[in-house]
């Protein structure tokens, strides 16, 4: 996963979370990116700083989800904070129950689908491609509202 911070042409900031570099253009160029705030969608890369990576004997925090309380630098409305704090609730309660099947998600749900294995909540990771590949053959998946850590990066 990459983030890029975006910024719309009324001047509101926010991140964008891609596959990669390559998916931000394309999606980009498709005009799929629109400002959360305002919904135009003359919407382009910001300037940011650089990650700079934590010492690696450093303990990492694992947080309960929880919606953010501000887009960029402005307050979120009451209501939206409400809705994203209720569906990053949802999203860790349906979660407790589905198994981490990592980078072989597009073929244990293929699985699934064409009954080669039992059906389970499982999530994991898929490419743009696989996952237009899945969508294509019928195979009902859907994008998680909020990244998902896998198990082996959390302490």
């Amino acid at each position: 996963m990459i983030v890029f911070d975006l910024a719309c042409h009324h001047g509101h900031r926010f991140e964008g979370w891609f596959g990669s570099s390559a998916d931000y253009a394309d999606q980009h160029a498709r005009g799929l990116l629109v400002c959360p705030v305002c919904g135009s969608a003359e919407v382009s890369k910001a300037p940011m700083a650089p990650a700079v990576p934590a010492k690696g004997n450093t303990r990492q925090e694992v947080l309960p989800p929880e919606a953010p309380k501000q887009l960029a630098n402005t307050p979120m409305p009451p209501q939206v904070q409400k809705v994203l704090a209720a569906l990053a609730k949802a999203q860790a309660e349906a979660l407790k129950n589905s198994t981490w099947v990592g980078d072989k998600f597009a073929d244990e749900t293929r699985k699934m689908h064409y009954g080669e294995r039992d059906e389970a909540p499982i999530h994991g990771q898929a490419t743009l491609a696989e996952a237009k590949a899945l969508i294509e053959e019928g195979v009902p998946v859907a994008p998680l509202p909020f990244p998902v850590a896998p198990p082996d990066k959390l302490n």
